[in-house]
């Protein structure tokens, strides 16, 4: 249990984290976190679906989850005086949920259609192309919702032994900020999580996927007006000495109106209306990319743009003032990243679940602060130097880029 408290506001944030993402499952049970997140909306012992969802309805508050590779939160945001109530809620619903027959054939159906929905966002698959291009068949190169035919396959059987085998009273962090006492949450905790489960014993291990891209080029062929484009290289382990640089990186390589990828490739050239870079990072690995949408007959210019930009940056590296604009805009970022109890909350859970240092804003200021050009240079060496996946959702095919067959060379 962790909390944040701030006297100033007359709202909490609470979220339970679980430490199960969708690269724990094994092939047969491929989408099973995230439908499992699903079902647990779907009533208890005590309350229906429609019950659970007016708890914080009739008090003005909310409640979701999410479910990534490595770990699934749920969460809720309500009035200081109305912590308690959510807390039984998110509790109960971790606990004691029933899987009622009728809900998980119906809830079926929306995973489908969720599904439906990614296939139909190209600049969404295309991420899960490029993964799929960079992991192969390692389980983080996989979906996260699933596959149409792993769903339709899922039983309750096999959804309930993943409840019951992964969401154990030692996989489970309570996160809480806002207007709250410690003392006051770890009460509330003893007693609506007390029935959590004990732990089930050793899960299997994560295995880091192999070095190098497993494929060099991924085409998802869709009737579509533009090329959706993500190329990319192995990135860095969550918690690496040069995140920090890393970060200064992404920022002057493609993290917004200022950067060398959109001053190019969109003020410049206008080939993209949208560019930018990004990197993910993982307990092992992690993934460094770029991201454009652009007229399929200019793909190639586009294509060849960001490895010009990509080999300018291992080559020379950044400047003083980017490195100085840099820092600015991470700082304020921070900052205003932190101005809701949400965020605070998410800061705090994200990195107990993921086993990281929790940082104050001053001490990540100073990490910021303390980039350094050199830094930069090597985690531009370590990142982008090398042959990137290439992924791409478009009116194409991978004849059309014979000259992307094997990804690209930085």
């Amino acid at each position: 249990m962790v909390t944040e408290p701030i006297a100033s506001v007359r709202s909490a944030s609470i979220g339970l984290w679980v430490n199960v993402g969708s690269r724990d499952e094994a092939d047969p049970t491929q989408g099973a976190t995230h439908f499992l997140e699903h079902l647990l909306f779907k009533g208890t012992a005590t309350r229906n679906a429609l019950q659970l969802a007016q708890v914080l309805d009739e008090v003005g508050g909310d409640m979701n989850a999410f479910t990534t590779k490595e770990y699934t939160a749920y969460y809720a945001r309500c009035m200081d005086r109305d912590v308690s109530r959510a807390i039984d809620v998110l509790s109960e619903m971790l606990t004691a949920s029933t899987f009622p027959d009728r809900e998980i054939e119906s809830e079926r159906d929306v995973v489908l259609e969720e599904i439906n929905i990614h296939f139909d966002t190209p600049d969404d698959l295309v991420h899960s192309v490029f993964s799929d291009a960079l992991f192969g068949t390692h389980p983080l190169g996989r979906e996260i919702l699933g596959t149409r035919d792993s769903m339709n396959a899922m039983t309750r059987d096999q959804v309930m032994q993943w409840w019951q085998d992964r969401y154990t009273s030692d996989q489970i962090v309570l996160a809480a900020a806002g207007n709250i006492k410690h003392d006051e949450i770890v009460a509330l905790a003893q007693t609506h999580l007390a029935s959590a489960k004990p732990t089930s014993g050793e899960h299997e291990a994560r295995n880091a996927p192999s070095n190098g891209v497993v494929d060099g080029l991924r085409v998802r062929t869709r009737p579509t007006e533009q090329a959706h484009v993500v190329i990319g290289h192995k990135g860095l382990r969550r918690g690496h000495d040069l995140r920090w640089a890393a970060s200064v990186m992404n920022q002057v390589l493609g993290g917004g109106m200022a950067s060398r990828l959109f001053q190019d490739i969109r003020e410049q050239r206008g080939l993209a209306y949208t560019v930018y870079s990004f990197g993910q990072n993982y307990m092992d690995t992690g993934t460094q990319g770029v991201y454009l949408g652009t007229n399929p007959s200019k793909l190639d210019e586009a294509v060849g743009a960001v490895r010009d930009q990509l080999s300018l940056m291992v080559r020379e590296g950044i400047t003083d003032a980017e490195l100085r604009q840099a820092k600015g805009y991470l700082t304020g970022a921070t900052l205003l990243g932190l101005e809701d109890t949400s965020a605070r909350m998410s800061r705090l859970g994200r990195a107990m679940i993921t086993g990281q240092q929790l940082l104050s804003f001053d001490e990540i200021v100073a990490n910021i602060e303390s980039v350094t050009i050199d830094q930069v240079a090597a985690v531009a060496q370590e990142t982008l130097a090398g042959q990137h996946a290439v992924g791409i959702v478009g009116p194409l095919e991978a004849a059309d880029v014979p000259n992307l067959a094997d990804g690209i060379t930085v």
